[in-house]
């Protein structure tokens, strides 16, 4: 049976917690932590009125995890995806990554770290027009290597992986449909092994069969050892989760424990949904 669990917590990190197997939730928990934060914020700044978007957020995000973040719109969801993965700087707190200290890098070094670690799929998938879809891919690749024979052959093994033919993958991107773009744009954020994955609402311009294929895409990256983080409003994407979070108002208010997926697992999808309702989702 696979196991669930679901955390609450308030913004004064008081919680409560609801173990339904805790024998088989044991390996979550001793994970090594990929990316910590320590009092994390974020504040904009419009028309002399501040908005306080992350508010003092203490987060582990554990190495192997499919992690996935919800909440309502306006919560701060992207906003602390795109600060974990260092494509935006925190107004205060710490980030760190594999215990290093990101935070304070400046853009140069940030524009190199996400270089080296880290891979993005976008609900727009942002592949250039006039380029192959090959070739938007080779681009990725060959910031990280120079050996264009092997980023190709890698390219062209992971486009196999995902279903594109080599017919699919000369194609340029307007004359793909929106699934094979997106899953396109999974490889491209594969090429150079990321050590994790960011999703900011993936499934969210694609119908429910490429939805459907693009989530196999991030679960089998996932079952592999590559680390997933994702955003998302999507309970059908949220499923793929082993971890929910659910963010409101810039805090982390709760944690859904799913343990593996498994595709009409019953129990899970209402340990979700029952989740969700506490939260006020």
């Amino acid at each position: 049976m696979t196991a669930h669990s679901t955390t609450t917590s308030t913004a004064s990190s008081s919680s409560k917690s609801t173990n339904r197997d805790n024998a088989n939730n044991n390996n979550t928990a001793t994970n090594t932590n990929i990316i910590t934060t320590s009092k994390l914020c974020k504040t904009f700044s419009t028309g002399g009125l501040q908005q306080h978007v992350l508010r003092n957020l203490d987060l582990e995000i554990r190495k192997d995890d499919f992690t996935v973040i919800m909440g309502a719109s306006g919560s701060g969801k992207s906003t602390l995806l795109y600060a974990l993965s260092g494509m935006d700087t925190p107004t205060l707190g710490e980030i760190s990554f594999n215990d290093e200290r990101i935070s304070g890098l400046s853009s140069d070094e940030l524009a190199i770290f996400r270089r080296r670690n880290c891979g993005f799929v976008f609900q727009q998938i942002y592949l250039c027009d006039n380029m192959s879809l090959i070739d938007n891919v080779m681009a990725s690749g060959l910031l990280v290597t120079k050996n264009r024979k092997q980023v190709a052959s890698k390219a062209k093994g992971l486009f196999g992986q995902v279903g594109l033919s080599s017919q699919d993958w000369r194609k340029f991107p307007a004359q793909l449909s929106g699934g094979e773009a997106q899953r396109g744009a999974v490889v491209r954020a594969l090429i150079n092994d990321p050590s994790i994955l960011f999703a900011d609402e993936p499934t969210g311009a694609l119908n429910s069969a490429m939805g459907e294929a693009v989530l196999d895409l991030l679960t089998l990256a996932n079952r592999q050892g590559q680390s997933v983080v994702m955003v998302t409003h999507d309970i059908r994407s949220a499923l793929r989760g082993n971890r929910v979070l659910y963010l409101k108002d810039g805090v982390i208010c709760g944690e859904c424990r799913l343990g593996t997926y498994q595709q009409d697992d019953e129990e899970r999808k209402e340990t979700l949904r029952s989740f969700l309702a506490e939260m006020g989702w």
